[in-house]
């Protein structure tokens, strides 16, 4: 499973490149808001240098709600940098826009999915990735894992190639729970992937290790 790190914080995401585990960065307009990157040069910068900073797939997502207003966002997010995926709304013009992007060998992220027959459309649009959003499933007293499930039997019964993005994953069980059903892709915060470093039982045993090797050495 890949890991993308869901964010717009560059010193974040240094951390988790120098990790070794990080494929990838998704972001959007909320995250670099809070970053303070604001003026649409600021923001087209910023995904360059994002771009910058790691070897896999950076999301950058247009603001435009209509069809035409998308493929000229995405165009020019696209010539940005060859890493750039063009991230789309699901909605009728956001499938119609990633079907036009497929078409041109554009890569595209479909976000905000909450249903198996919203992945379905995006992958038969040609979508590189669909992300469903578990967490904000989780919210609302819905299985957002469940929806996983779902998305990747379909899709393996026909063979798309879409790849499954876990998005806003909360914590570590949401990430290990995704890989054991089959996500393609995870992203989240940094805490989530580096939660998957810790266990009491590692602290323990270092600790003793350590203890006993000093004892041995004085």
């Amino acid at each position: 499973m890949k890991f993308f790190i869901d964010t717009a914080n560059l010193a974040q995401i240094k951390e988790a490149q120098a990790l070794g585990v990080l494929d990838g960065v998704t972001t959007n307009p909320s995250l670099m808001a809070k970053e303070g990157i604001t003026g649409k040069n600021n923001i087209l910068k910023h995904y360059v240098d994002i771009c910058n900073l790691v070897d896999g797939d950076v999301s950058a997502e247009v603001n435009a709600l209509d069809f035409d207003g998308m493929v000229k966002e995405g165009e020019e997010l696209a010539e940005l940098h060859d890493q750039i995926v063009v991230k789309l709304p699901m909605t009728k013009e956001g499938v119609m826009a990633a079907k036009y992007f497929s078409d041109k060998g554009i890569k595209t992220n479909v976000t905000l999915v909450f249903s198996a027959g919203q992945a379905l459309l995006a992958a038969k649009a040609g979508a590189t990735y669909v992300s469903p959003f578990i967490g904000r499933l989780d919210d609302v007293s819905t299985d957002g894992l469940n929806l996983i499930q779902e998305i990747r039997e379909i899709y393996d019964n026909y063979g798309y190639e879409t790849q499954i993005l876990a998005a806003s994953v909360r914590h570590t069980m949401h990430i290990v729970n995704c890989a054991k059903i089959g996500a393609d892709v995870m992203t989240g915060p940094l805490s989530a992937i580096a939660g998957l470093l810790k266990h009491p039982l590692t602290d323990i045993g270092l600790a003793q290790f350590v203890a006993d090797f000093e004892k041995g050495n004085k």
